[in-house]
Formats: structure tokens, sequence, C-alpha cells
């Protein structure tokens, strides 16, 4: 048995400009997103109905392809952490140990991976789920009622628990493994040698790597768009400075663009200050200082929200959402065909017109019945509407799921680059089985904790009439300081949210200077040592894709959601390529131990290497 391939050269300028970087990627990266810049720019409007169009053709395609994907990820790292032979396993050189101590690790893992979209989705997330989930669209629970919170919070889980952070986990072990235990270069191409070898020294390598750099900054750029929009919130609830926000007729005060675009410009100033000074310096302190604000948050809420409410929803959620995991890892759905539909009306309503069908089929999974039958034409009896809603409850059930899972899914994996391989760079020296617990089981259980602490308070103020529909009826970007302030009041909800703002400010920056610091990582071959004056340059180019698409998108965040969802596609097939890369590794490494053949780093003893193909 000989040696595995790990002869990846990724070539790289010796001068100029972009000396250390792999021009190819740097170049057509840097190309395509400038090109995306520019139409989002130019062409605001059709630059986000053409996404829309994508987004919504791409989704009928591959919604099943984006939900099963993600169970066979958290299956898989399940499998290789108990298996013997792979889980002990040091990412690194035997006897190797971590290079940076417990808490920072988890620090760090933790403010990348989920720190903005907790403090967003935190209230949002289970209150959204308690009034829209498959059970209360399929009618199994009424929405906003007692009956509806073991959904709720299942799916609450689901989006926030071993599934997520499977995904990270799937690119940052795949990184690790490869560079830490085989010396190869810290980049995108080298978790797929097993599969094809020397040919990832060319343009298909290059191509994988610059699919890599365009999820990552579509996936980040999502991020920061929706915790842009919260310190926005923020800042309004402390200042009341009314430029900040802009009023809508037929809803809550939203941002305005001034407000984001003013926030987006000082987040990314100092992100980019902070990546300019490495992930020793800027982004360790940066993700001490989160996890510290994070939890003095949570312990607020302990003491003055619903604790015992969400101790007793913590056990028995996550009880439902273990004997749920494989329902919720494979139950996709189809999307719905507007013929089959039509075959399937009841004989009372084949007299609607072609325009009222299509109204009919075109049914949102956010309504009741009773909304529904009030939209329905006048006439249509009791009996009708109700066949009619039982006909739409698959297309419903396929959008909520587009809509929300796959959404988040799709959120996830265009951030998995990033996030992959920022825990690969922070994870030398562990075992592969302390890398899957520790970065899918236990920051899925702070997960389940800020969700059900935070959220369970939200939903609690909601059922005893105090907040009276206010968390719910605020923007998701705004629930968290409505939740605060039903909960306290005076100097101490001040002071609180003074510090949320901070909280946020502080995750934006470690989100935004991590992602500037990988895509460099990945256009210089996997080098840790990426230039300043390109740090910078990404920089500015994630500041100009943010700020172009929440224009394209009229100051909300559809044009970079539907981006993003786009972007993410052709990782998704890259990771489940890594997926079957790194278990024929694993395997073959095991045959290698049992022969007596050295597959680690470089060894000075001739007598422990066999010639390479």
């Amino acid at each position: 048995m000989k040696e595995p391939f790990t002869d990846i050269d990724v070539e790289t300028a010796d001068s100029g400009f972009y000396e250390g970087y792999s021009k190819p990627i740097a170049l057509i990266s840097k190309l395509g997103i400038a090109l995306l810049v520019i139409w989002a720019l130019i062409w605001p409007l059709n630059a986000n109905d053409m996404l829309s169009s994508w987004n919504t053709s791409l989704l009928n395609v591959f919604n099943t392809f984006y939900v099963i994907s993600v169970g066979c990820f958290a299956i898989f790292l399940f499998v290789i952490a108990v298996w013997p032979s792979s889980g002990k396993r040091i990412l690194g050189r035997p006897g190797e140990g971590a290079e940076f101590s417990t808490f920072s690790w988890f620090a760090m893992m933790f403010g990348a991976g989920l720190g903005v979209g907790l403090m967003v989705f935190a209230t949002a997330e289970p209150l959204g789920l308690w009034g829209s989930n498959p059970v209360t669209v399929a009618g199994g629970a009424t929405p906003n009622t007692e009956e509806a919170l073991q959904s709720a919070f299942r799916y609450t889980f689901a989006h926030y628990g071993f599934h997520a952070w499977a995904i990270y986990v799937v690119t940052g072990l795949s990184l690790a493994y490869y560079a830490y235990t085989r010396d190869m270069p810290l980049t995108i191409r080298s978790a797929l040698t097993p599969i094809f070898g020397r040919l990832l020294n060319g343009p298909l390598g290059h191509i994988v790597d610059i699919i890599g750099v365009v999820a990552t900054i579509l996936g980040v750029s999502v991020t920061i768009g929706f915790g842009v929009s919260q310190l926005v919130d923020g800042i309004y609830s402390i200042t009341d400075m009314e430029w900040l926000m802009q009023v809508k007729e037929d809803g809550p005060p939203t941002p305005s663009k001034v407000g984001l675009l003013a926030a987006l410009v000082m987040i990314m100033f100092l992100s980019t200050l902070s990546a300019v000074s490495g992930v020793g310096r800027g982004v360790k302190y940066l993700s001490n200082l989160n996890l510290v604000l994070s939890l003095t948050l949570l312990g607020t809420f302990i003491v003055f929200g619903s604790f015992g409410f969400a101790m007793t929803t913590y056990g028995t959620a996550m009880v439902d959402y273990i004997i749920n995991f494989f329902s919720l890892s494979f139950g996709a759905y189809g999307a719905p065909d507007l013929e089959t539909f039509k075959a399937s009306l009841p004989a009372a309503a084949q007299s609607l017109s072609a325009a009222e069908i299509d109204k009919v089929f075109a049914t949102g999974p956010w309504g009741d019945f009773a909304a529904f039958k009030g939209g329905l034409p006048a006439g249509v009896s009791e009996e009708t509407a109700t066949e009619l809603w039982a006909a739409t409850e698959g297309s419903r059930l396929f959008k909520w799921q587009a809509a929300w899972t796959t959404f988040y899914w799709a959120w996830w994996i265009a951030f998995s680059p990033f996030v992959g391989l920022f825990l690969a760079r922070i994870s030398r020296g562990r075992t592969v089985r302390e890398f899957i617990l520790g970065a899918v089981i236990a920051p899925a259980l702070v997960c389940f904790a800020w969700m059900t602490i935070l959220g369970g308070t939200a939903i609690t103020l909601e059922m005893n009439g105090t907040a009276d529909g206010a968390i719910i009826g605020a923007t998701n970007t705004n629930k968290l300081f409505v939740t605060l302030s039903y909960m306290l009041d005076g100097q101490l909800l001040s002071a609180l949210t003074i510090m949320c703002v901070v909280l946020i400010m502080t995750f934006l920056v470690t989100s935004a200077d991590s992602g500037i610091l990988v895509m460099n990582t990945i256009q210089s071959g996997g080098s840790l040592q990426a230039g300043i004056k390109h740090r910078v340059i990404w920089g500015v180019l994630m500041t100009a894709v943010i700020g172009t698409l929440l224009l394209a998108g009229g100051g909300g965040l559809d044009a970079l959601k539907y981006a993003m969802i786009i972007g993410a596609l052709p990782f998704t097939f890259i990771m489940v390529l890594m997926c079957l890369s790194l278990a024929k590794a694993l395997i073959r490494d095991s045959m290698r131990d049992s022969r007596g053949i050295y597959t680690g780093p470089p060894s000075t003893d001739p007598a422990m290497r066999v010639p390479a193909e």
C-alpha cells in the first residue's frame, strides 16, 4: 500500500502586488464579486428580481438535495467520532498539544459560528416557529398556543443544533485532517485529494477554491446583514435618532438605508483593523469578550426571565429533538406542480377561474385557515374551502421548508468554508473525536440553552398577555430589544441594551474579520500569513457586496439571501465529496497503520516512508 497523495502545489506569485497569492484564485474571485457589486449598484431592481427568480427555480429542484445532504453530514460525523480507529487520531504530530486553551478555542468557535445568528434569532426563532412550523401548517396544532410549543422548539433545535454544527465540522475536520496529519496546505482543494489527486494542482483545484471564496463572502455577508440591521435597532432604542429608522404604513418600523449603510461602514472598518492584527490577537481577544458578554446576557435572562419554563422546555425539547432526529434529517418536501394540483382539486372547485386557481396554488405557509378562506372568491362554501385548504397542504409544507429550513442549511453551508477553515486553523493538536464532540455537541447544547432561555422568556411574555403581541409584531432584528423592554425597566434596561449593542458589534467584527482572514488563506494556497493590503481589499469588497445588495433589496435582506442560497449550492456538492474523501482517507490510513506504514507529517526516519504513487 502506497503513501497518500500529498503533493498539492498551489502556484503563487513570487513578486509584485500578488506576491504569495494564487493569481487565478484571487483575480477570478475578485472579478466575480466586483461584477455582482456593479450589477446590484447599476440595476438594483433587475438584480433583485433575477436573484429571486433564480432562487425559486433552484429551490424547486434542489430543496430535497439540501435537506438530505445535511442529514448525511450529521450521521457521517457521529459514525467517525465513535469509530475507535478514526476517533483517536490526532490532528497533528503524535503527542502534539492544542495550540489554544479550551476556553479560547470554544470562545472563538462559538463567536465565529453562530454569534450574530444567536443575537438576532434568540427570540425571533422560537417565536416565529411558535406561529408557523410543519405541524401547525399541517393543522396538527394551533399557532401561538401552548399546543404549538413542542413543535416550535423541535424545529428551533433542528435549525441551531447538531445539524447546523455538523455542516461546519464536515468542512473544518476535512481541512484540519489533511493540513495537520499530512502537512498539506490549509485550503479547500486539499480536502478532495483522496478522490482527485494530482488533478487538483490545475484548473480543477482553482475552481474548488474559488467556489469556497465566493460561498464564504456570501455567507458572511448575510450574517453581517442581519447583524447590522439588529445593531441599528439597538442604537435606535438607546438614542431615538429618527434618521436610523423608516416608518411603514403596513408594518413595524425598520432600519433605514442610511442607517444600515452607516452601521455597515463602521463595522467593516473595525473588522478590517481586527483582521490586520491577526487571529492570535484581535480575533482571540474579541472572541473571549464575546463569550463573557454572552454569559452576562444569559445570566440576566436567568434572573429576570422565565428560567423555570426554559429549563422544563429544554429537557422536553431535547428528548423530542432526539426522537425526531431522523425525520428532521431526511424529511424533505418536494416542489409542488401546478398541473398535479389542478387535477387534485375537488369537483366543487373546478368552476374557479384559472387566475383564482393560481392564487390558491400560491398560498403561503404563514396564514391560517380563516385568512385563507377570506381570500377565496365569494360564494365558496365552507366544505369547498376546507377541501381546497387540504389540497394546498403539500405546497405549503414545501414553501415553509424552502423558506426556513433550507434557507438555514444554505446559510450554514455558505458559511462553512469560513467557519470550517477557521475551526481547522484553531484546532491543531486535538483528536478527531474531541474536534467533533467539541464543535458539534458542546456548542449545540449552548445554543439550545440560549434559545430556550431567551426565546422562552419572549414566549412567556406573550402567553401571559404582558407583551400583548408586541414582540410577535416586531421585526426579527428588534424582537430581542422589545423583549428586554417588557422584562426590565429603568437604568437596568438601559445598561442591558447598551451591553447588547456592544455584544452585537463584537460578534459582527469577529465574524467579518475571521471571514477576511479565511478568504486570504484560501487565495494564498493555505498560508496563514496573508498580506495586510489584501485583507484591507477584501474588507472593502465585502462592504461593497453587503451595501449594494441591501440597496437592491430596498433596505431588506432578500437580495442578500437569494444570492447566498444560489452561491451555497456548488459548495454543497463539494461538501458531499469532502465526506467521501475523508471516509476514504480514514479507512486507508487505518489499513496503513495495521501494516506499519507511516502516514503522518514527514518523518526524519527514511525507514518509516515508502515511495509515493
